[in-house]
């Protein structure tokens, strides 16, 4: 695209990081029209709630290898997304929300043939809306209230906490700056509408059957909860993505959502929501800003007042609870997990032994200035903690022993130490040695270098990143 020599770019992209490069390559060239085009999820495989179970009783020795991997392929077992709602199929919503995909085009199977007509029909639509100029340029489309309407769909659905960084960057790249008071603000007053896992047991394919998004869409247009005046590849407002696609005669035709729920045990209307505000939640105190997933979180685990002990790398988590030692009430910090220090990789791997312990009855939470995987949710975890270790957070400060207060109710989460014993602490030096080579990380190394705050969006490219 930097040649200069294309009328408009088709974007095809569908999992985590993907989608928000893509859209961050394509604000680049702004003077462009564009069209996003997903692939849709896989068709539903072994059951959530069976495969997690599996990867407990793998974390505890109790099912084998092989047990273990007869259970991952059987969830994981064609093209197209994870059926769980992670992180990409929020992309998929958000995509949606934000008007760039064909209305309710995200969650129909690889395959089938309205997912090639689907694609089809996009292809020949961009190339009409650069002839006619329906389709403006994605810089001058894309406006604050098209990202507004992102974060909505996101608190409504439950959606993935990799989008707090997401979002960010993918706005700073239109030359809008978003914050993590933006999310707060947001999720306070957009209901929760759909439960699907890790909110619930369903997957994105139940989701769509009970009515998807266009339902969703409706339910929050038609109660003044999205901004209409947005321009979107169809045209002004987005009155049009509260219709869904049927193929009629092998033609492709709109009608309005479902006027009712096909199972309100996964998609409720905005009078009768799962719970009256959204699924994320900002949490800060004088160890910094970070964000929890509350929408799976039971409650009797938002509160928790517990000591630190302190981890400089998830594996030092497995080996601990492998020895027995964390048969106890405590706070997991992970730190030195950052975009600066380590690229911040996901530390799904913590999941089964913290649930584990969850179960057993013990009080168990996770901070960390890593992130999680974008399906968390069961244990409580509050992540992204900004600035990180590495940028002189003071999650670094952390020994082990500390009293951590924790409550996902109110968003504070304090070190309960001595103000003065507390400032007067030092940030250890960490040997992040073990992380610096091998899989590409000598390659992105000066990105990591110069990479923001995660509640600036993690970024190592443009604009002022305090």
């Amino acid at each position: 695209l930097s040649h200069q020599m294309f009328d408009g770019a088709m974007f095809f992209g569908v999992c985590d990081k993907i989608v928000p490069g893509l859209m961050i390559g394509a604000l680049s060239c702004g003077y462009l029209p564009s069209v996003f085009t997903p692939a849709g999820p896989m068709e539903s495989g072994i059951g959530n709630k069976e495969k997690a179970r599996t990867r407990q009783r793998f974390a505890e020795g109790k099912a084998t290898r092989e047990e273990l991997l007869q259970s991952e392929l059987g969830s994981y077992h064609s093209p197209g997304t994870c059926t769980f709602y992670g992180t990409a199929n929020s992309n998929q919503m958000i995509m949606e929300f934000m008007g760039m995909h064909l209305p309710g085009s995200s969650f129909f199977n690889p395959h089938t043939p309205m997912r090639e007509v689907l694609t089809r029909h996009a292809a020949a639509h961009l190339v009409q809306g650069i002839k006619t100029g329906s389709i403006k340029p994605i810089g001058e489309m894309l406006t604050e209230k098209s990202f507004i309407n992102a974060i909505i769909g996101l608190m409504a659905t439950g959606g993935s906490t990799n989008h707090t960084m997401h979002l960010v960057a993918m706005a700073r790249a239109a030359g809008i700056v978003l914050n993590w008071d933006d999310f707060d603000e947001i999720s306070a007053i957009v209901p929760l509408l759909i439960r699907v896992y890790p909110n619930g047991q369903a997957d994105v394919n139940h989701f769509a059957a009970a009515g998807g998004l266009p339902f969703v869409i409706r339910e929050l247009r038609s109660n003044g909860l999205l901004h209409d005046d947005v321009d979107t590849i169809v045209g002004h407002g987005i009155a049009a993505y509260t219709q869904e696609p049927f193929l009629i005669d092998g033609k492709l035709e709109w009608r309005d959502a479902v006027a009712e729920s096909r199972d309100e045990n996964i998609l409720r209307t905005f009078d009768n929501p799962f719970s009256p505000d959204g699924g994320l939640r900002v949490m800060k105190g004088n160890i910094g800003r970070c964000v929890i997933k509350v929408s799976a979180m039971k409650p009797e685990h938002f509160v928790i007042e517990a000591p630190a002990i302190v981890f400089n790398d998830q594996k030092e988590v497995l080996a601990a609870f492998d020895r027995g030692e964390l048969e106890r009430d405590f706070v997991c910090v992970v730190r030195f997990q950052g975009a600066r220090a380590m690229g911040m990789p996901e530390l799904h791997k913590l999941t089964p032994p913290l649930a584990i312990l969850l179960d057993r009855g013990f009080k168990v939470a996770l901070l960390t200035d890593g992130r999680m995987s974008g399906a968390s949710g069961k244990v409580p975890a509050a992540i992204h903690m900004s600035p990180e270790a590495l940028m002189g957070g003071n999650i670094g400060k952390i020994r082990t022993g500390d009293l951590i207060r924790f409550n996902a109710k109110t968003g504070k989460l304090d070190a309960l130490v001595d103000e003065a014993e507390w400032d007067a602490r030092e940030i250890p030096t960490p040997d992040l040695s073990a992380h610096q080579h091998g899989i590409g990380r000598e390659l992105f190394a000066g990105f990591r270098s110069l990479t923001s705050s995660a509640e600036t969006g993690a970024m190592s490219f443009g604009g002022d990143f305090a």
